[in-house]
């Protein structure tokens, strides 16, 4: 059954482009929305990682940061490295209004999902703030999270998790900043009590955001938390460009 979902789902998106003649997400070459060079230019995220963070580390086990300060989380993984062309793809999808990109950036990191072979039983995308919400018309992580939810089958649960404060960007702010700009932001629903969560965002930096949210699924009862993004913002890229 949900391979079938999964299929229709993808064909809806296939007749839309016999319509209106898509560019690549990653380089805008007409004909497809991600072209076989973008698909190879994908700097996947893998390799040795912390445990926890999900950074690249020289050796296996958790990270000195994640055991000074362990994040909420029980692990944070990404599919990506936020580079060209993901980095592009995701701008699209979340300043220009494509929502396509949804579709296709879920397609393609569902083998790498699926390989991480996590017990879950729902995917919630991290909330907009209501302002933010307004002026986009959409969540952009949303876009990626349904579709996945088909894919695997998952419950695709968006409102067991809720912004309970207003807070500013966290583009330009430090590591420090980051956690104090969203803690105690979210609010979970008593629909997580007992179950096993992947809260899902487009980008991550610090994992400030994801932590927060996850410490809110456990207080409403989440069995485990993991969490995981499209890509995943390398410190020698700064904190600024996410």
């Amino acid at each position: 059954m949900t391979r079938w979902k999964y299929a229709l789902y993808r064909s809806l998106w296939g007749a839309l482009d016999l319509l209106f003649p898509p560019l690549c997400g990653g380089c805008g070459r007409p004909g497809s929305r991600w072209c076989v060079d973008c698909r190879k230019r994908v700097k996947v995220l893998d390799g040795s990682l912390c445990d926890v963070c999900g950074l690249p580390q020289e050796a296996t086990g958790v990270c000195e940061d994640c055991l000074a300060s362990r994040p909420k989380f029980r692990a944070l993984r990404s599919w990506a490295i936020f580079d060209d062309p993901i980095q592009n793809a995701l701008h699209k999808l979340k300043y220009r209004r494509d929502i396509s990109m949804g579709d296709t950036l879920a397609s393609e990191m569902l083998p790498f999902v699926e390989k991480l072979n996590w017990d879950v039983d729902l995917i919630v995308p991290i909330p907009l703030g209501r302002q933010r919400l307004k002026e986009r018309g959409y969540n952009q992580v949303a876009m990626v999270a349904k579709p996945l939810s088909i894919a695997l089958g998952l419950r695709y649960a968006p409102d067991q998790l809720a912004r309970c404060k207003e807070t500013r960007s966290q583009v330009g702010l430090t590591k420090a900043d980051r956690r104090r700009n969203v803690q105690g932001a979210f609010r979970a629903g008593a629909g997580v009590n007992g179950k096993n969560i992947v809260v899902m965002d487009d980008v991550s930096t610090t994992g400030a955001t994801l932590s927060s949210s996850a410490e809110a699924l456990y207080l409403a009862g989440a069995k485990h938390v993991f969490a995981l993004t499209v890509a995943r913002a390398l410190p020698h890229h700064g904190l600024g460009r996410a």
